[in-house]
């Protein structure tokens, strides 16, 4: 393996030999957790759970209301809630029950109800509403940065979105596209791109690149597939940063960080992160137009 990753990934180890390392967001100007687009209100802790992914969510109708669509392939989520219904109340003979003054009594019965929502970033031309504030001193454009991200994208006809404030970073590989959230969202400019780099390597296992995983069979979340193609991405990024003499202490630090939390989902089997490494070498050697 090039002394480069060895470099990198001896680094990341030796971060995480220092113990439980905490993962940081590196964008804000949204709302935290998963919210209602309709009202801004964010969803009961078991509907924060259950949706996972952070922003704002919205039902097909509200979408198509605003102008909207959901992109076709998009998966809903649903969302339960308790509705309250009131009925008299009646005892076991199925007689009224009166109140001192005589008028029936009644109660009230809970009924778990749900609906469907996607998210934003499923759907075209709807943008988030309920933002925080954006960072005072923002992440800036680096020119040498842009310009091996666009033309990695051009030269791979991979479509980058990048222009909407946002609290989703993803590359979707059945439409072939990588979403950032704009870069005034960052603090760190090296977030930004350690950000947008992760997802660039994510593209590079493509069936038509590197053929790391099979193009409409999704792992599941936390599997082992999708645990070893996360180390692969984050590793990635991390060099390409260190390459291209961007990386900071605190991006590195973040990482690690990232990397710790998926090897976690591995058994903590550090010798994992040794074989994304060396998928992460051909990736990079993508991204970059480099030999290997």
């Amino acid at each position: 393996m090039n002394k480069i990753y060895e470099e990198v990934t001896n680094q990341i180890i030796s971060m995480m030999e220092q113990g439980e390392i905490p993962w940081l967001k590196p964008w804000t100007g949204t709302a935290a957790g998963a919210i209602s687009h309709n009202t801004g209100k964010p969803y009961s802790l078991l509907n924060q759970i259950l949706l996972q992914v952070p922003g704002e969510y919205i039902t097909w109708n509200q979408c198509h209301q605003e102008g909207g669509s959901v992109k076709k392939g998009a998966k809903a989520k649903h969302v339960y809630f308790w509705k309250l219904y009131k009925k008299p109340d009646v005892d076991e003979d199925g007689q009224p029950v009166l109140d001192d003054e005589g008028k029936q009594k009644t109660v009230t019965i809970p009924v778990l109800k749900s609906f469907t929502v996607f998210h934003i970033a499923d759907c075209e031309n709807i943008k988030a509403k309920w933002t925080d504030k954006l960072p005072e001193i923002p992440a800036k454009p680096l020119e040498e940065a842009e310009r091996v991200l666009t033309e990695y994208v051009t030269r791979e006809k991979i479509t980058l979105e990048t222009e909407y404030i946002s609290d989703h970073a993803c590359y979707i590989p059945r439409l072939d596209k990588i979403e950032l959230p704009r870069i005034d969202q960052f603090t760190e400019t090296a977030e930004y791109y350690s950000t947008a780099f992760h997802e660039a390597t994510h593209s590079t296992g493509h069936p038509k690149r590197l053929n790391r995983f099979e193009l409409g069979k999704v792992a599941a979340f936390g599997s082992e597939d999708y645990s070893k193609e996360e180390l692969v991405a984050e590793i990635g990024a991390a060099c390409i940063l260190h390459q291209m003499g961007i990386e900071t202490p605190s991006s590195l630090k973040n990482n690690a960080a990232y990397v710790q939390n998926w090897l976690n989902a591995l058994k903590n089997d550090k010798q994992m992160i040794i074989g994304a490494a060396s998928r992460a070498e051909k990736a990079v050697c993508m991204i970059l137009n480099q030999a290997e």
